[in-house]
């Protein structure tokens, strides 16, 4: 048996180490460590609650809009107040445009690079996937970055500018926008779907959301190419390496639903397991600090009476990330998850097949491109100028509020008090603090520490390619984590 760190692990968003300890060649235990201390809820209180808008975008760079819509979900909450029409859609549009961005980041520059390392080398497929996704050299750098980053032109279009937005508001948007402007819109959303169907899926997205079944995704994977569209040549190397027999944890899943309409959500909240959908509850939700360098409590807390007092000293504690439970159980959140609790058939079909694995997060997560890239144009094409975006009324002097939301890694949610008009206190949960949680009092591992068991480890290897590829596939924010 031997011990051994992993990290700071680089192409993820933040500082992460893992230990780990191996046996016969395999991962027996695993320990997933958060090593920065960054203290936004404690910069919170006492500050006036629109302050939040501006504090909390600033945890992330790459999900702020999600942050910002979680902080104005919460603080619409505590005011009572419900955006309009297009409100509701302007920033649907813009945490869309964010999550979306983010899953074609993830996948080209942060997931796929691993498969153009030299232990693959003696694979059939490797010439072509280390011509196609060598990092920083191979051609899909060169096809994706200028489509992305002229997607991302919607943000400007939509929220004046990102990161760091002040457009969302609790009211709703409050940049209008114009029929010129939506016709735009309208014009990016289009182009950048002919991209995804040359480039990503070398298909009608249409046909990609219409798959329904394991057997489905097969037939289609083998009437072109494996080099016709990068999800075909994912799915040629995950049936090589069984990415599908890799990194299954709990089995159990949450959403908090996302992208609020008026007539509902686009995706379903809930929880999944035992194989079906349960309702969700939040009010039983509580984050356990037991092996945090937090101060220790009698018992965990629901967010609304959660406290974080940093304590690097503790014996007992290995990481500043917190372990938020449900009903005192372990959860896994992101695409996989979304995509499952809302029942595309596709998905239910692969998970009741494998569970939670390497494969399966990263075809929901492309899944879910190509679904809410639809639901996209249709929001832009509901846009109606000249009426309202936003609306507002006088903020209480006391209340509390909560707000949910889906960001591209999973269920982000807020929880604030109000007393005299100021913060009296606000706590975070973000989606990889659900996934990289440490184990809590009773000693249940979280998330990513459950999928890290059992993990192979090759001869010779000093950084397991296996521990990483089932890192990665839960795309961590570490910067979000700690918050």
């Amino acid at each position: 048996m031997s011990r051994r760190i992993i990290g700071p692990f680089n192409r993820v968003e933040g500082d992460l180490e893992v230990q780990l300890e191996i046996r016969d060649d395999r991962v027996a235990d695993a320990w997933v460590v958060s090593p920065l201390y960054r203290g936004y809820e404690q910069i919170l209180q006492g500050k006036d609650p629109y302050d939040a808008l501006v504090y909390v975008p600033r945890i992330c760079g790459i999900c702020s809009v999600a942050q910002s819509a979680a902080s104005a979900r919460a603080l619409a909450d505590l005011m009572g107040l419900t955006p309009p029409p297009n409100g509701e859609r302007a920033i649907n549009l813009i945490l869309a445009g964010e999550n979306v961005a983010d899953h074609l980041t993830h996948f080209y520059l942060l997931f796929m690079p691993d498969f153009a390392r030299e232990v693959y080398r003696r694979q059939s497929w490797y010439g072509w996937a280390e011509r196609r996704f060598k990092a920083l050299k191979g051609s899909a750098v060169r096809e994706v970055l200028g489509p992305r980053a002229e997607f991302m032109h919607l943000q400007g279009l939509l929220a004046g500018k990102w990161p760091h937005t002040l457009a969302i508001q609790p009211g709703g948007s409050t940049r209008a926008v114009a029929a010129d402007e939506r016709t735009r819109l309208l014009g990016l959303l289009f182009a950048f779907r002919d991209f995804l169907q040359r480039i990503l899926f070398g298909d009608d997205l249409e046909r990609i959301v219409a798959l329904d079944s394991a057997e489905a995704l097969e037939q289609w994977r083998h009437a072109a190419s494996p080099e016709d569209g990068d999800l075909r040549r994912f799915l040629h190397i995950a049936e090589a390496l069984e990415l599908q027999s890799l990194g299954r944890a709990s089995d159990r899943f949450m959403s908090y639903g996302a992208y609020a309409t008026h007539q509902g959500p686009l995706f379903a909240e809930g929880v999944w397991q035992d194989g079906r959908v349960e309702a969700l509850d939040t009010a039983r939700i509580r984050e356990d600090v037991s092996h945090s360098w937090m101060q220790m409590q009698s018992e965990p807390r629901h967010p609304f009476e959660g406290v974080t007092l940093p304590a690097s000293d503790l014996d007992e504690g290995y990481t500043w990330c917190k372990a938020p439970r449900l009903d005192g159980q372990v959860v896994e959140v992101g695409a996989l998850a979304r995509q499952l609790v809302d029942g595309h058939p596709l998905i239910r079909d692969l998970v009741r097949q494998s569970g939670g694995n390497v494969r399966n997060r990263v075809i929901a997560r492309l899944l879910e491109i190509a679904r809410v890239t639809l639901a996209m144009e249709q929001w832009a094409r509901d846009l109606k100028p000249g009426e309202a975006f936003h609306h507002g009324v006088p903020m209480p002097d006391e209340a509390q509020g909560f707000g949910l939301v889906e960001a591209a890694r999973g269920s982000l949610g807020h929880w604030l008090k109000v007393k005299r008009g100021r913060i009296l206190n606000y706590q975070i949960i973000a989606p990889t603090t659900w996934n990289f949680s440490p184990r809590d009092g009773q000693e249940q591992p979280g998330a990513l520490e459950l999928a890290l068991r059992n993990a192979p480890v090759q001869a010779g290897e000093q950084e397991p390619v296996a521990v990483q590829h089932i890192v990665r596939s839960f795309d961590p924010c570490m910067v979000c984590t700690v918050h």
